[in-house]
């Protein structure tokens, strides 16, 4: 369902056969890196997280990249906490490993950082624990809608 749901998604721009699946697992920025091919710099992960209230948090940042709390209480005005499997899934629809900010179950605000920036083509996931698609950054925030690029991420530079 999740992967069908992002296909959906895509098919806003005619992207839906760009969506590619693997016979090899994507599920952590490790094995996508090797089953892509690619640095794991370039592995668009998307880490989901609990906001003010209800309201779900994705920040999509390099698969290099780490959440810089001082950074990201900086940037929210809060300390946001790392979502459950459970609550992820509820909140996105789609399972640990497979997380992106597409065809998502509700609209949990999306941003992304500005570790992504540095190259010409990432690799998000696509809903499944072995699928992705690769974009442009400029695309990457076309297709998911982000509300705006922030830096809230260490140890990429």
């Amino acid at each position: 369902m999740s992967l069908e749901s992002v296909r959906t998604h895509v098919t806003q721009w005619n992207r839906e056969n760009d969506v590619t699946e693997f016979k090899t697992s994507s599920a952590t920025v490790e094995q996508a890196a090797e089953t892509i091919g690619v640095s794991l710099s370039r592995i668009a992960k998307s880490l989901s997280f609990r906001g003010e209230g209800d309201q779900a948090i994705l920040i999509v940042a390099a698969g290099d990249a780490k959440i810089d709390n001082k950074k990201s209480r900086q940037t929210f005005g809060f300390k946001a906490r790392m979502l459950s499997p459970n609550e992820v899934l509820e909140q996105t629809g789609h399972e640990i490993g497979g997380v992106c900010p597409f065809g998502l179950a509700h609209d949990p605000e999306v941003y992304l950082d500005v570790s992504l920036k540095r190259f010409q083509t990432v690799f998000p996931a696509c809903g499944s624990r072995n699928s992705a698609i690769e974009l442009t950054p400029k695309v990457l925030s076309e297709f998911s809608f982000s509300k705006v690029w922030i830096d809230v991420c260490k140890d990429w530079e």
